[in-house]
């Protein structure tokens, strides 16, 4: 009898020790990657961080193909911005991870599409990572730890499907609007072209791309 009591008590304290773990481990994986993907949409929306700001992803959604840019770029930043906001807070759940997916998945399309997969070669690696990280939170949930269970907040069904359908055709429709490879090397061939081209005399001189867009060439915004 003593013998059972017992390890019905190591049992439930083991239990407990698991369900405390699991709720401190999301709470980590949602205050870094949510943190992370916070600061990353700030440099999108505010220009934080050194970032390019809503004007120079503006610009560099329009090299990507994607029209009209500031559109792209507003839809990009808060995507990001929101969707790590929430991840990070718990809240509103799984709105965050809903956000964050969709704003990876066009990362993934667009701006590191035909690339090897390593970010030092310019591949999809921390937009998958931050994918995978999304689609595991909203299969777990926020954990303890969050606004939602302090708050008691459940959110309708209706609500999770409305955004979830929003956010697909949103994705759906900017990988397809998007111009095929050939077309828009051939677009930037023909922009780069006008834009070499010599100034007629007593004309004003071409302007260059512009800082924004060259400095964003570099390093993508979209990520």
């Amino acid at each position: 009898m003593m013998q059972t009591s017992t390890r019905a008590t190591l049992a439930s304290l083991v239990g407990l020790e698991r369900a405390g773990l699991r709720d401190e481990g999301l709470a980590v994986l949602r205050g870094v990657t949510g943190g992370l993907m916070t600061g990353h949409g700030a440099q999108k929306l505010f220009g934080a961080f050194s970032g390019p700001g809503l004007k120079g992803t503006a610009g560099f959604m329009e090299h990507l193909g994607l029209q009209p840019g500031r559109l792209w770029g507003a839809a990009a930043a808060l995507s990001e911005f929101g969707g790590g906001a929430l991840t990070t807070l718990g809240f509103l759940y799984p709105l965050g991870s809903i956000a964050t997916i969709s704003s990876m998945t066009m990362a993934t399309a667009t701006a590191h599409r035909g690339k090897p997969i390593w970010v030092s070669e310019g591949g999809a690696e921390t937009p998958l990572i931050n994918i995978a990280v999304a689609t595991a939170l909203a299969l777990t949930g926020p954990g303890k730890y969050s606004l939602d269970e302090a708050l008691g907040v459940r959110l309708p069904k209706w609500v999770v499907a409305a955004a979830l359908v929003i956010a697909g055709a949103g994705v759906g429709y900017g990988i397809l609007a998007r111009p095929a490879p050939a077309e828009q090397a051939a677009s930037e061939a023909a922009s780069e072209a006008a834009t070499a081209a010599p100034a007629t005399p007593g004309g004003p001189e071409k302007a260059s791309i512009g800082p924004a867009t060259d400095q964003l060439a570099g390093a993508s915004p979209v990520s």
